[in-house]
């Protein structure tokens, strides 16, 4: 019986140790497989995340491969574009300018349909590139279009419609005048405004319509019509031109006639006034001749009376032969025919003589004489005699202007080898629209002095003329009431440069 409990107690200890161990084991066992659950749990979170992961750079690379075509497509959309802008750019000639676009359309760019149409002069489109439609189809597509007044205006307006963007009405229209699945219309205006459309389409869904497709055919429509405009802008200047220049060829020669004709008529008024002053010189020759026997009693005694008016017409007898002798002069300068004296001369001591010469009417009007000269004042070449007789004339023709107690002023210095002379009063000075005709032959201001004293008008345009054969120029500034200057410039030659210009003078007219 105790052996029965013992073997009972040993049974009892030894199942509940195999029952501790059975449940550790199972304890343990369980702590692994919650370990793998967890791990497992974990794993499946990370293929998930995995899974996203790679689910994302599919579609990333998926998104950059179709940025990839879209950045190649529109670099290849630009490379055309620039090479179309480059091709038509280069011509100015409107028909050249279509052939190219003809060309451009059929190799550059990248559409199965394309059209340029132009406004003509009745303001109607005319089809100047069409590629990918039959003459049948281009001119269907062009009749349908310019019956939507819709879409003309609003083409007109300067919008552009592609199917990509259009709204759906407007896309099915335009599908349907120019029978395409895609497309891309755009106006071409100008600074005159709208003058013709630009399509491109695409039958197939291929390659859809992108908004890089309708930028590139807006920048090539503007293009186009830029170079358009270029070249009728230049049509219309070579048209000018020509106009123009046989405007310019047809009054040219107008004016060259017209200027033999003046030499002409220039001519027969020096040829009739030398023969005129030559007629005229041997009556007056004649008559101051008589009046002198008169005068001087060699026929007898005459009155008092009679002697006066004799005087007075051996004066005027004088006044004429002097006008006779600067009609003479001016005659023979216009023609060429008059021979200068050249010599070598002080020009100082010339003004001085002119001086001496006219200090008594200066001295009856009590004038103030004074003079500017260049101290180092060269020897000059020129005609002495009629260089004086311009200042005889000027200097006169101040002291007839000038008031008691005025002053004449003359002035000559040295500048760039050319002597600039100044005659300057302080009288009553010339109105400027006088001033313009001051040398024209007879020309006589109309003022208070011109009708109290007689005058020929020939002197100033003598002065000139003598001048002006010496190489030199004359003209006049002048302040009403505040005084005048008479300019004229003399250039400094050598005796080699007035023999030089004889020879070639005498060459002239012996051509």
């Amino acid at each position: 019986m105790e052996f029965s409990l013992i073997s009972l107690i040993i049974f009892v200890i030894v199942g509940f140790l195999v029952l501790s161990i059975l449940l550790y084991l199972i304890n343990a066992k369980s702590r692994r497989i919650n370990q793998y659950a967890l791990a497992l749990a974990k794993l499946k979170r990370s293929f998930n995340e995995l899974d996203e992961q790679a689910k994302l750079i599919v579609q990333t690379d998926l998104e950059l491969n179709k940025a990839q075509e879209e950045s190649d497509k529109r670099l290849n959309s630009l490379e055309a574009l620039h090479k179309i802008s480059r091709l038509i750019s280069t011509t100015l000639d409107e028909s050249e300018i279509f052939h190219r676009l003809d060309q451009a359309f059929s190799t550059d760019i990248d559409f199965e349909r394309g059209v340029v149409l132009i406004l003509d002069d009745k303001k109607q489109l005319q089809i100047q590139v069409k590629h990918g439609y039959s003459q049948d189809g281009a001119n269907f597509m062009l009749n349908q279009l310019q019956k939507d007044n819709n879409l003309m205006q609003a083409l007109m307006e300067g919008n552009t419609f592609s199917s990509a963007n259009c709204p759906l009405q407007r896309r099915e229209t335009i599908k349907q005048i120019f029978n395409t699945g895609h497309f891309v219309i755009a106006p071409i205006l100008t600074q005159v405004g709208f003058i013709g459309v630009v399509f491109v389409g695409n039958q197939s869904n291929v390659s859809p319509i992108t908004d890089g497709d309708e930028e590139l055919i807006s920048i090539l429509a503007s293009q186009i019509g830029q170079t358009l405009e270029n070249a009728r802008l230049f049509e219309e200047v070579y048209k000018s031109s020509q106009a123009l220049e046989s405007k310019v060829t047809e009054r040219t020669k107008q004016l060259q006639d017209a200027l033999v004709e003046v030499q002409n008529i220039s001519k027969t008024k020096s040829d009739f006034i030398s023969a005129v002053s030559h007629e005229l010189r041997t009556p007056l020759t004649s008559i101051k001749g008589y009046a002198a026997i008169l005068m001087d009693g060699k026929l007898g005694d005459i009155p008092p009376q009679v002697k006066e008016r004799l005087g007075k017409i051996n004066t005027h007898s004088d006044n004429l032969v002097g006008l006779i002798n600067d009609l003479l002069d001016i005659s023979r300068i216009e023609s060429g025919r008059v021979e200068m004296s050249f010599g070598r001369c002080r020009l100082d001591s010339l003004i001085e003589n002119v001086h001496d010469l006219l200090t008594p009417q200066m001295r009856d009007k009590n004038i103030d004489w004074q003079t500017d000269l260049d101290a180092s004042m060269p020897d000059m070449f020129l005609d002495s005699s009629q260089i004086e007789r311009v200042f005889i004339n000027l200097v006169g023709n101040a002291i007839k202007f000038t008031p008691i107690k005025g002053t004449i002023t003359v002035s000559a210095h040295l500048k760039d080898n050319v002597m600039q002379v100044q005659v300057t009063d302080t009288g009553i000075g010339i109105p400027e629209e006088d001033i313009r005709r001051l040398f024209d032959e007879f020309y006589r201001v109309e003022n208070e002095i011109n009708q109290n004293v007689k005058g020929t008008g020939l002197g100033l345009p003598l002065a000139k003329k003598l001048v002006e054969a010496h190489g030199g120029e004359m003209w006049i500034t002048s302040v009403v009431k505040e005084g005048t200057t008479f300019h004229f410039t003399l250039p400094v030659k050598t005796e080699e440069d007035i023999l030089r210009e004889r020879e070639e003078r005498e060459k002239a007219q012996k051509k």
